[in-house]
């Protein structure tokens, strides 16, 4: 199945439910929001074929295919655009949007330099907490969401919103911080210390950024494993680059966490099977793959929180 907007040409998102994208700069200007656009637009500077088949093989690794060829995807935050242009080149038809205009600018620029600005990749700007927006998208085979969902300041009402964009037997491929309850309070207040000015900034990137590579040494060294590859290696977490995921999680505001049993309750709700799971047992993000089922989804757009 393929989404409607496979047939329409690119738009820029109606604002809804007072969550207009002209608000992503003043909410950057008053401490509110992390820069996610301007740390993924030079993410494009380190970007390699290396790193664009690492994210390839994460795709076909987490949905259990190799090929995506005839299947709708949409991708909801695409950010750097890294996991659009991944899924555009094992044949998906790709739809991709941010809430933030310079992640939108950086997708269409992924795009153009390694998609030839095909007409079955379409970028976006919208908000996952846009209802009106988000009506206007149709239904994918596969909805990808890999830490956003936790960055909307809603985050249960931005998990319920993603319902109704999955086709009936198509899969919700989702990524959330997990919830260490103290620790998570903890790197909360840090992100927004982080986000409250340059003198933020300036507090908490040499400190952690001192403990992150400390830290990492030590644990090389107890592991008797080279600390080089720490670095030169870490692309092959998804293609990702060090640095720029440092930043994202120094500066990544708003900030919700979630338990997987939580997430799963949540969309077991709302007519979805669990069919991979992959957990963090410190920092980091639970990766979720669930199938929704061809039957009716009760509860599809409610911002019901589990256990409710």
């Amino acid at each position: 199945m393929i989404g409607s907007s496979q047939e329409k040409t690119e738009s820029v998102g109606v604002a809804g439910e007072g969550h207009s994208q002209s608000e992503s700069g003043e909410e950057i200007r008053r401490g509110e929001r992390f820069a996610f656009g301007e740390n993924w637009s030079r993410f494009l500077e380190v970007l390699d074929e290396d790193r664009i088949g690492e994210a390839e093989r994460s795709l076909q690794g987490m949905l259990g295919v190799q090929r995506l060829d005839g299947l709708s995807f949409l991708d909801v935050g695409s950010g750097s655009g890294l996991f659009s242009l991944a899924a555009w080149r094992l044949g998906a038809r790709v739809r991709s949007f941010d809430y933030d205009p310079r992640s939108v600018a950086t997708t269409r620029e992924m795009r153009r330099r390694y998609g030839r600005d095909d007409e079955s990749w379409l970028v976006g700007e919208g908000s996952v907490l846009d209802r009106a927006y988000l009506d206007g998208l149709g239904q994918f085979d596969i909805v990808y969401s890999w830490g956003v969902l936790h960055h909307t300041g809603s985050m249960w009402e931005a998990m319920a919103n993603v319902v109704p964009l999955v086709a009936p037997e198509g899969k919700l491929f989702i990524a959330l911080y997990n919830d260490q309850d103290l620790i998570s309070r903890f790197w909360g207040a840090v992100k927004r210390t982080y986000c409250s000015g340059w003198f933020g900034r300036m507090m908490v990137v040499p400190v952690f950024f001192a403990f992150f590579a400390a830290a990492g040494l030590l644990g090389d060294l107890l592991r008797r494993r080279n600390p080089v590859l720490r670095y030169t290696e870490y692309r092959k977490k998804r293609g990702m680059s060090l640095t720029h995921d440092w930043i994202d999680w120094l500066g990544g505001y708003p900030y919700e966490v979630a338990k997987p049993g939580d997430v799963f309750e949540f969309y077991a709700a709302r007519g979805f099977a669990l069919t991979k799971l992959v957990t963090r047992a410190s920092l980091g993000c639970n990766e979720f793959v669930f199938r929704r089922g061809s039957a009716g989804v009760r509860g599809d757009s409610s911002p019901v929180r589990s256990g409710q």
